[in-house]
């Protein structure tokens, strides 16, 4: 199977032998192979949305959601064949798989419904016999550069937004998960979306991306990926003048306060550390507990850590899948290499596992460093693994220094019976995501994702808020006077 780009409606016929395989992480099976695309293909995708959007732009809101309900209820239709590729490319376990699928779904029937808000604003004119109003004007040309943890659930937060606010895009997928980009392009051609509506491009971030990101004609780039490649994007877009949405790294910390349920704190540490093998950019990567209860809760850790399955994630019994591939492992790795020269105290996992079923993926032990400092390597870089460290504070000030003391910023958590605590906790943790007896991932379609610091730049996907990435401002006076009146001056 040969995955080409999608352009202006169709599917291109590929002039030049340039392609990758695209590897199951599970067994190394090879599952297709993808475009690597040229600079003189982004101007072919960049010229048919350019063209596209002119007239898109004059569709009715309204109508243009009508598209995204539709893609919708393709989804749910899709739903589990959905889940299947996507579990295939990028390995997290089955029942994720339908989640980040059903995530989707979410989003397109919510951006849905902002075809018919879009809302701006009508405010009073500080003269006579005048109106003042702001309205959503869309942007143009947009371009998305997807990661591949997430292939289809990121991919939404940004397209279905830009679709209903009156923008085409160029869709750049992660490498290593094309065929989940390929999918989202077939249903977007059998919805009958406008041929150059959506175009999707597939290739490296260093051609593609970089075309994308200089071309005259887009107007927006929003990326999601790691803190180092975002800040190239930024520097290459700011040269530009480009409007450039950012949503980058995590260290994100689990505090366990000493009234804490240490048994939902538990779970909540396992689901947010070893989901999708630890590569979430939400993953729990820190546990900040109190040291009353810091040896319980590394005990009870230690024991569910046990049970814990790992395989293919296609096994609906397995509950850690493997990691995207051997570099990933490598560097994995690497860092339980530079816990241990740092003192910490590993208590499980820390190796490659590769007998029997797994010999073949890129599968790792689920990690748990004990006695760590605030200061380690390990409890300072986003390792993307199922790598967990605790750090034990004496207190609640303590644990928000210690949360806050990284250059990331994404998302955080704090188990406690003590309401007092619990509002202290959400005023001052510095993170754009707090939760609250719960671990740091379940984020919801209708609430804004982002953070401070190093994860962000100010923007946000998913909820309201993404539409400030695809939507321009425009204020509008109407004088209905009759002469001309001036603000500010003539308003004795």
């Amino acid at each position: 199977m040969k995955l080409t780009n999608f352009i202006d409606g169709k599917w291109q016929e590929a002039g030049e032998e340039r392609y990758t395989a695209v590897l199951n992480p599970a067994n190394g099976e090879q599952l297709a192979k993808v475009r690597m695309s040229t600079k003189e293909e982004v101007d072919l995708a960049v010229a048919a949305a350019v063209k596209a959007q002119k007239k898109w732009a004059l569709v009715p809101a309204p109508k243009r959601a009508d598209y995204l309900y539709e893609i919708g209820r393709l989804m749910k239709e899709k739903k589990e064949h959905l889940a299947q590729v996507l579990t295939k490319e990028m390995g997290k376990v089955i029942e994720e798989g339908r989640g980040e699928v059903q995530e989707g779904i979410d989003m397109a029937f919510y951006m849905a419904g902002e075809g018919r808000r879009l809302f701006g604003e009508t405010t009073p004119s500080e003269l006579a016999d005048k109106f003042a109003m702001s309205v959503r004007a869309p942007i143009g040309v947009v371009g998305l550069i997807t990661p591949w943890n997430f292939p289809v659930a990121i991919a939404t937060w940004k397209s279905f937004p830009a679709i209903v606010a009156g923008n085409a895009f160029i869709w750049k997928p992660a490498t290593e998960t094309p065929m989940m980009a390929y999918e989202m392009a077939k249903i977007f051609e059998e919805v009958g979306l406008p041929p150059g509506v959506a175009n999707v491009v597939f290739g490296s971030g260093s051609e593609v991306g970089t075309a994308m990101i200089e071309h005259p004609d887009v107007k927006v780039i929003s990326f999601t990926g790691s803190t180092e490649t975002g800040s190239k994007v930024a520097e290459l877009g700011g040269r530009h003048l480009k409007k450039v949405s950012l949503e980058m790294g995590g260290k994100n910390a689990v505090i366990v306060m000493d009234d804490a349920d240490l048994q939902l704190a538990v779970e909540g540490i396992l689901w947010s550390a070893f989901g999708t093998a630890g590569q979430r950019c939400t993953a729990c990567s820190r546990v900040i507990v109190h040291k009353d209860v810091k040896s319980e809760l590394e005990s009870m850790l230690l024991a569910q850590m046990e049970n814990l399955t790992i395989g293919d994630g296609l096994d609906e019994t397995v509950k850690i899948g493997p990691v995207i591939n051997k570099q990933a492992l490598e560097k994995i790795h690497s860092y339980t290499k530079i816990g241990q020269e740092e003192g910490a105290k590993l208590l499980a996992g820390g190796h490659v596992l590769a007998d029997g079923d797994l010999a073949n993926g890129n599968y790792y032990a689920p990690t748990l460093f004990t006695d760590v400092s605030s200061n380690m390597r390990i409890a300072q870089e986003e390792i993307f693994g199922p790598v967990v460290s605790l750090i034990e504070v004496s207190s609640l000030e303590e644990a928000i220094e210690v949360n806050n003391g990284v250059k990331f910023g994404l998302s955080s958590s704090i188990f406690s019976r003590d309401i007092n605590n619990v509002f202290r906790a959400q005023r001052d943790l510095d993170t754009g995501i707090v939760y609250v007896n719960a671990g740091t991932t379940g984020a919801e379609i209708h609430l804004p994702f982002g953070g401070t610091k190093g994860t962000g730049n100010g923007h946000r996907d998913s909820g309201v808020a993404a539409l400030d990435v695809y939507t321009e401002w425009k204020s509008i006076y109407v004088d209905f006077s009759g002469k001309l009146q001036r603000a500010q001056i003539d308003t004795e």
